[in-house]
């Protein structure tokens, strides 16, 4: 079993085969990830949120991603790696977009990029995909965007928005993209989208329709404190986690740790 590519998620699109993302920023979980068969890892700039404690992700820089894009390849043998492109590292030129996407494939190990975009960043995107770098679309709600949007809103509830939406997703096909992230957009309007896409589209909070899903895995895993409403917690792991510390901690005041059998 192979490392997989973008070309082998739109083959599964064409088998009618779902597809499953989930992020990770550490080699440990990364190797976790890839064991449990899921086709891309991604190493989201929700580092800034998840990692960092930010309460965005608007500060997360280049240095970080590669850094953290590493440590994650380092473990993978089966998933596609996706890196981020955070915020301010390709808005600024063709050429910074370039070098950026670059760094993430060189420096970072990754196979693609994901970068998040509008219609005003399609010159970026087509860049990027014509020196040969894979790249995943992100559109819908785009963290980026949070304070031009006014917050965590769904985007696409109305005619004008949605129309945009198709025709941004037609217009990023043909750029080359091999995906799209479609993030808070409603269901029918996503179904829509992706039925007319030959590229695959990843769901966050979009519905059933996508060709796949996607979620931070810290929110599925249950090891934050608050989740959006689409995410669907499959552990507790917050609280195991919590639990074991006590019980360490009880066994480290009264005595019992280290025992015999621990020492030397």
């Amino acid at each position: 079993m192979g490392q997989l590519h973008g070309v082998d998620l739109i083959k599964k699109k064409r088998q009618g085969k779902k597809l499953v993302m989930l992020t990770a920023y550490d080699s440990l979980l990364a190797g976790a990830l890839d064991a449990a068969a899921v086709d891309v890892i991604l190493v989201g700039d929700s580092i800034g949120n998840v990692f960092c404690g930010d309460a965005d992700t608007l500060s997360v820089t280049m240095d970080q991603m590669v850094y953290h894009a590493k440590a994650v390849s380092s473990s993978v043998s089966h998933a596609l790696v996706v890196g981020d492109l955070p915020f301010l590292s390709y808005h600024v030129g063709l050429d910074q977009a370039r070098e950026n996407a670059g760094r993430m494939i060189k420096e970072g190990r990754a196979q693609a990029v994901k970068m998040e975009v509008s219609s005003a960043l399609l010159p970026a995107v087509q860049a990027v995909c014509d020196i040969g770098i894979p790249v995943m679309a992100h559109i819908g709600f785009t963290p980026h965007s949070v304070h031009q949007l006014g917050g965590y809103k769904v985007q696409g509830r109305d005619t004008q928005q949605a129309d945009a939406l198709q025709s941004l997703a037609l217009s990023l096909e043909a750029c080359g993209c091999f995906a799209i992230v479609l993030e808070m957009v409603p269901e029918a309007l996503a179904a829509t989208i992706t039925a007319q896409l030959r590229i695959p589209t990843f769901g966050i909070g979009a519905g059933v329709g996508c060709d796949g899903q996607v979620l931070v895995t810290q929110d599925m895993l249950g090891l934050t404190s608050h989740s959006p409403k689409f995410v669907k917690r499959y552990a507790q792991l917050g609280d195991a986690i919590q639990q074991a510390v006590a019980a360490f901690r009880a066994d480290v005041t009264s005595g019992a740790f280290p025992a015999s059998e621990h020492g030397f």
